[in-house]
């Protein structure tokens, strides 16, 4: 009885965590409805798409494609900018393990540490990366394949 109850406990306690990585634009727009509300409908359907364009802020990169994984700041002759990569996670022989979790805020002792993030064989990759100037979108850099 104990074991069942600890099983179906467990098996809750990762779902919840699969569902808020799995986390949708739409879902992002229920959270947050008051700033989704102040963009123009043409922004509206972009965050809608899970896109963004030049000279949109944090906010609205975060309701289109929700937190980064990597967060870095880079300083050269035109000022300071920050970096949000996306990140994949494949095993070795290019099959996808995971996209999109906000993989930053976890680490070795959590028990609910993904399992892909310590699987042996996996290598990442960033596929967008969005860079801000005075916090606006200036770059966009994306996968093509």
């Amino acid at each position: 009885m104990k074991t069942s109850k600890f099983l179906l406990t467990a098996f809750a306690a990762l779902a919840a965590v699969i569902i808020a990585g799995c986390a949708t634009p739409e879902s992002r727009i229920r959270q947050n409805p008051a700033a989704f509300s102040r963009l123009t409908p043409e922004q509206q359907d972009f965050i809608k798409k899970g896109q963004i364009a030049i000279g949109f802020d944090q906010e609205m990169v975060q309701l289109a494609l929700g937190e980064p994984d990597h967060v870095r700041t880079r300083t050269d002759a035109g000022g300071a900018s920050e970096i949000w990569s996306y990140t994949t996670y494949e095993g070795t022989d290019g099959v996808l393990l995971y996209r999109g979790w906000y993989h930053r805020y976890y680490y070795m002792g959590d028990p609910f540490y993904p399992y892909y993030l310590s699987y042996p064989a996996r290598r990442e990759h960033e596929h967008f990366r969005v860079t801000f100037k005075d916090g606006k979108v200036v770059s966009i850099e994306q996968e093509t394949h």
